[in-house]
């Protein structure tokens, strides 16, 4: 792959994904040139950059945000967690000064890796994995790496002209320490003490892959500093046991087992002396914290809908698209449209490993998105990917420029089809609204865990996307209320209301994910580690949390494949449910599309009455899915031979389109498939597909 600078040209991001009229948005934008960049407002229409559908649609905003220059600012940004003190640490020069932590080290690296430094001090691994202390420019090292994924106690001294160093081993397999000491004048200690990393100048060095515990800084046996980071597991500063306290930067991960965990007890809550560790990371960014480069105040009169900030400095291009919802209260349209913002961010910058750079033929040839995170991870990756040190990455953020939330993104660039998957796919829907004459609001996610029911009470319907995967508890409930107090649910998409997530107190960009026990995971979370750290809640599955999908929508996920569709086959034999299909000839539906080809593709979700299908669930299609190509998912899975459904994994690998009625008034109509949206707009919105979306939305409408 070829080298490419460490920073985009122009690039940038939104605070607040998403608002009300009268609400300003704070745009936060980097670029490189010394001329000013532009920026221009567009209402987006269709984000599929396909030249053989109706490619990018964007309408003229410029009647809300008049076209403007400002000047170009190029903002760093600087991965990497740690820890840095309230306030100075100090002691005289004849003092006995003890440095030590307990370490937990998961990733060798060609320099130095700090663990605890204060000024001229640090306490660290050297680029061989050994213990290491250096006072000013006298270092000393055990010359014996460390193992990797394995606990010790590290001690570093300078006492009576002698700097010394010792290591010990954790645990079971411990053996004697390992020692070495040289000669060294007397230095006084000065400065902001930092676990973690240690500071050059202004930013921060030499971070630390690994977990560390009970750091502190001794001088003449009275304790200058400690951490018990058992404390204010929710929060992002660490009280102190003695001195200043601890502000944690680029969120390391906490609730994490400590070197006192013995299994016992697998709720951090319960026990928080068995995690009284922290997960430090060399690639942890998901915060940018830039400044403001301008803000957009959103006018009274401004309709809901999805809107894209396009940027152009020196030839050029960025876009950003933000979300404008109606006034809390104030529906000004019958239908809304549920954008999945906490999926996007939980997906953000996702560097796929079938990547190719070869992708970016389609890419100039469709004159779309050229920018990949698999070729700019110093953006931070997704909770898709890892961290360098192999752990798998548990935090999120809309807060930093987002590669695959823009519009033209393509997430399979080999595919026989557009090769699209969460924003730009969700855009398959708003284009059919709009060429089919229907009036919508917008409402994101994060409005329904803030606000609740209040946000979409009185809307006769209301719309997912193609994957709205990741829930909050608050976000599920106001979508169980909204059903349960008369409103018509349409889930459009598949793999939904997955996994549960957790947002931070003191950061609501901030989003968690414990990948726990079962279901389709990129990667698996540590014995112990399934409470998440920041609200204290059982992570994973939510159906692991009693809260199947089939629960709320009727359907829940059952099956995964490669990114292709097929069709469904209608197999309705109440002639109660006939209006459905009017207007809609044969039994084959959706045996075309843009995503995928097919209309029942990639992820796939069925009926299950044990675990929350309605009695009265009415099928309507079920999917004609190639069976070899598809697997069954883990949490349906128990033997090689037998699965939870009773029946063959041939049985239980398909799409289920259903219709339900429940108390109260309300109904579901759900797709279970991924690529349903896709097949929407094919040959100019003239389709069975189309027809019988139609069919249900003017049904709830009227």
């Amino acid at each position: 792959m070829s080298e490419l600078p460490r920073d985009l040209p122009i690039t940038g991001y939104v605070e607040q994904l998403s608002g009300r009229p009268g609400e300003a948005l704070e745009f936060k934008v980097s670029s490189i040139s010394n001329k000013p960049f532009t920026a221009r407002l567009f209402r987006s229409i269709c984000a599929d950059p396909n030249p053989d559908g109706p490619g990018i649609v964007e309408e003229d905003a410029s009647e809300y945000f008049a076209t403007q220059e400002f000047a170009s600012t190029h903002r760093p940004f600087f991965p990497g967690s740690y820890g840095v003190a309230a306030g100075d640490v100090s002691e005289n020069a004849e003092a006995a000064i003890v440095f030590s932590a307990t370490i937990y080290p998961t990733q060798r690296s060609e320099r130095a890796q700090t663990v605890l430094g204060c000024g001229e001090f640090d306490l660290c691994l050297d680029p061989q994995g050994a213990a290491c202390f250096q006072a000013r420019a006298t270092k000393v090292s055990t010359n014996a790496p460390l193992k990797l994924r394995q606990w010790h106690r590290v001690e570093g001294r300078l006492e009576n002209g002698v700097l010394s160093i010792t290591q010990n081993v954790l645990g079971r397999y411990a053996v004697a320490p390992v020692n070495a000491e040289t000669a060294c004048s007397a230095i006084a200690l000065q400065d902001i003490a930092t676990v973690g990393a240690r500071m050059s100048g202004t930013q921060a060095c030499q971070h630390f892959n690994g977990k560390i515990e009970a750091p502190s800084i001794i001088a003449n046996d009275v304790t200058l500093c400690a951490w018990d980071f058992a404390q204010a597991m929710t929060k992002m500063t660490v009280p102190s046991q003695a001195g200043p306290a601890l502000a944690l930067v680029n969120f390391p991960a906490r609730a994490v087992t400590g070197a006192n965990w013995d299994a016992t007890e697998m709720n951090w809550s319960h026990r928080p002396d068995h995690y009284a560790a922290i997960h430090f990371h060399q690639d942890d960014i998901y915060d940018f914290g830039w400044d403001t480069d301008f803000t957009f105040t959103i006018p009274d009169d401004m309709p809901s809908g999805i809107y894209v900030m396009r940027l152009e400095c020196d030839g050029q291009h960025e876009a950003i698209p933000f979300f404008v919802c109606p006034p809390l209260g104030t529906r000004r349209a019958d239908l809304c449209v549920l954008v999945s913002t906490f999926t996007y961010a939980i997906y953000g910058n996702h560097a796929r490993p079938d990547y190719n750079p070869s992708w970016q033929d389609r890419i100039s040839d469709w004159n779309t998105y050229p920018h990949n995170p698999a070729e700019y991870p110093q953006y931070g990756l997704s909770t898709y990917n890892y961290h360098s040190d192999g752990s798998g990455i548990c935090h999120a953020s809309h807060r930093r420029p987002l590669f695959n939330l823009r519009p033209g993104y393509l997430t399979f660039g080999n595919t026989p089809c557009s090769g699209l998957r969460h924003f730009p796919a969700d855009s398959h829907l708003i284009s059919w609204l709009h060429a089919k004459g229907i009036n919508y609001d917008i409402v994101t996610d994060n409005d329904l865990h803030t606000h609740g029911h209040a946000a979409i009470s009185g809307y006769r319907v209301l719309t997912t996307g193609t994957h709205p995967e990741y829930h909050t508890e608050e976000s599920l409930n106001a979508l169980r209320d909204y059903r349960d107090n008369g409103g018509h649910l349409a889930y459009l998409g598949g793999n939904g209301f997955y996994w549960r997530i957790a947002i931070h107190s003191e950061n609501d960009g901030m989003l968690e994910i414990r990948r726990a026990e079962d279901g389709i995971r990129a990667w698996a979370a540590e014995p112990g580690e399934y409470y998440n750290a920041f609200d204290g809640s059982y992570g994973g599955l939510w159906r692991r949390n009693g809260r199947a999908p089939q629960d709320l929508v009727g359907i829940g996920f059952a099956a995964q494949g490669e990114f292709f569709g097929d069709p469904y086959r209608r197999i309705l034999t109440d002639p109660e449910f006939e209006w459905v299909f009017e207007g809609v000839e044969g039994d084959i539906i959706g045996d075309f599309g843009y995503s995928g080809n097919g209309a029942a593709g990639f992820e796939l979700d069925h009926m299950d009455k044990r675990i929350g299908t309605p009695d009265n669930a009415v099928l309507l299609a079920r999917s004609v899915t190639r069976e070899h190509d598809f697997m069954l998912v883990p949490e349906e899975q128990l033997t090689h031979l037998t699965n939870l459904t009773g029946g063959t994994e041939a049985e239980a690998k398909h799409a289920d389109m259903i219709y339900c009625n429940y108390p109260g008034g309300g109904s579901v109509f759900a797709t279970g498939s991924i690529t349903f949206c896709g097949s929407l707009p094919w040959n100019d919105y003239k389709n069975n597909v189309s027809r019988i979306l139609q069919n249900v939305i003017e049904k709830a409408l009227s």
